[in-house]
């Protein structure tokens, strides 16, 4: 089964790291955010990859061109031109890469991978949000209910403390941004049918997958909700880049299961 990677977006609001490289290759911990969502597929089993390259897509290229010597010690012969692999610790990737385009949205970026999806169900994610969904019971759980669309969702902490008084305004009650009072947010890790193309039809270029595409498969009862109530982060900004950074530096990162 195929994994499809939104890669393509300009990250602007990363833009201390993206002006100079594309928001799924900035690192964390010496890896590419898209690696380290590589590796969580990878670790059930899924290493075939289509990715939707848009802004500074040729770095994306050529980072995985040049992957194997990346991750090689090598002897290089210069007076003839020779190169002597020694080790290599690579990965069991197999890699499509596709120019989606620059100005294109998510919903026109997933329609131009159409013809890489032979099967009759793939899934697809964002290249910048790592998490330690577990792949096997969402693709089960999409399995059982049957509809054309699954997408994780997680709960968005709270952004308040809430207060309970009584009569005389007397707290009662305070809990600081309780866990179990956010909303339930979009967390990416989809599973689909290839039936949901039908929802790509016409100029989508400019459209967003979570708008008209995935509200329409929606009101027409076709898409379901897998809760995941572990880890998840997105890196949108420096501040998540930091925070992720530490997590991999503590040396127990919860998105690393592998």
């Amino acid at each position: 089964m195929k994994v499809v990677l939104l890669a393509g977006g300009l990250g602007t609001r990363l833009a201390e790291e993206t002006s100079i490289r594309p928001k799924p290759m900035v690192e964390i911990g010496g890896k590419p955010i898209l690696w380290h969502i590589m590796k969580i597929y990878s670790h059930y089993g899924f290493n075939e990859f289509v990715i939707c390259l848009g802004y500074k897509g040729n770095m994306i290229k050529e980072y995985f061109i040049n992957y194997f010597l990346y991750n090689s010690d090598i002897t290089v012969e210069l007076h003839n031109n020779q190169l002597d692999v020694h080790y290599s610790n690579s990965e069991s990737f197999k890699v499509t890469l596709v120019d989606t385009g620059i100005d294109t949205n998510t919903a026109g970026r997933i329609k131009k991978i159409k013809k890489y999806i032979t099967e009759d169900t793939f899934m697809l994610s964002y290249g910048d949000g790592v998490s330690n969904v577990n792949i096997e019971q969402l693709l089960a759980f999409h399995k059982k209910h049957g509809k054309l669309a699954t997408l994780t969702t997680i709960q968005h902490p709270g952004r308040f403390g809430n207060v309970s008084l009584n009569d005389d305004g007397i707290v009662t009650e305070f809990a600081e941004k309780p866990d179990d009072e956010g909303f339930w947010i979009n967390g990416g890790y989809f599973v689909l049918s290839n039936k949901i193309f039908d929802y790509l039809e016409g100029d989508v270029e400019l459209v967003q997958w979570e708008r008209e595409p995935l509200a329409s498969i929606a009101n027409d009862g076709q898409l379901a909700a897998f809760k995941h109530k572990g880890y998840w982060k997105a890196m949108d900004a420096m501040r998540d880049k930091i925070e992720l950074e530490a997590e991999w530096s503590s040396g127990s990162p919860r998105w690393k299961i592998w």
